[in-house]
């Protein structure tokens, strides 16, 4: 009767840790030298040299991968956003210097995807919300509660106002990934002008 070889627990997890870096490092390549439409799960298999079946035990379409892919980006932003806030800026500040580090770290991600797909191909987004994702909206929101506070911001509704700075932020990013060359001082001016000319012109909180 053949044996079969059990790892230790320990061994396990890393082996699942290294087989979902592995698909996720070989799917920014594929989206990078494909572009997302065109690149196909058997595309981001062959990339990683693991069995079709590996595969599948982490991710069941490319469409899982990218929403990984985006809240990989998510979980490593977050920390950003919590160093800013802080640094005990007052709100003005810290909406420019999060747009900016937003939108570098934007630039700094897609540089080899967006240097290779066709220009102005969208950006697919990712639906529904993780626990990454929510940690970042409550950086946003956290901040606009303490510029309230403070009284620098007038008393609406922080949940609103986080949700639609983070929607001005991520559209205007995206359009600022389609350009050539991709200029983030503009599109960091422009967000920033949105945003903070839209949280004056709010009504009173009720």
């Amino acid at each position: 009767m053949a044996q079969v070889a059990y790892l230790p627990a320990g061994k396990r997890e890393q082996t699942k840790v290294q087989n979902r870096q592995a698909i996720l490092d070989a799917a920014r390549e594929v989206f990078g030298e494909l572009g997302y439409d065109q690149a196909t799960v058997r595309d981001i298999i062959r990339r990683t040299g693991l069995a079709a079946g590996t595969f599948y035990n982490y991710y069941r379409s490319k469409e899982e991968v990218f929403a990984a892919l985006a809240d990989d980006g998510a979980r490593r932003f977050a920390p950003v956003l919590k160093t800013l806030r802080a640094s005990g800026a007052d709100f003005e500040t810290f909406v420019r210097q999060a747009i900016a580090a937003y939108f570098g770290f934007l630039a700094d991600e897609h540089t080899s995807w967006m240097a290779k797909r066709p220009p102005g191909e969208p950006q697919p987004h990712v639906q529904g919300e993780t626990p990454e994702m929510a940690a970042v909206f409550a950086e946003v929101r956290d901040a606009i509660v303490e510029a309230i506070a403070a009284g620098g911001e007038p008393a609406s509704d922080p949940d609103y106002m986080a949700a639609a700075c983070i929607a001005i932020a991520r559209e205007i990013g995206d359009k600022m990934l389609e350009r050539r060359p991709i200029d983030t001082e503009a599109a960091t001016d422009f967000a920033v002008a949105m945003i903070l000319c839209g949280l004056h012109g709010l009504p009173a909180k009720a």
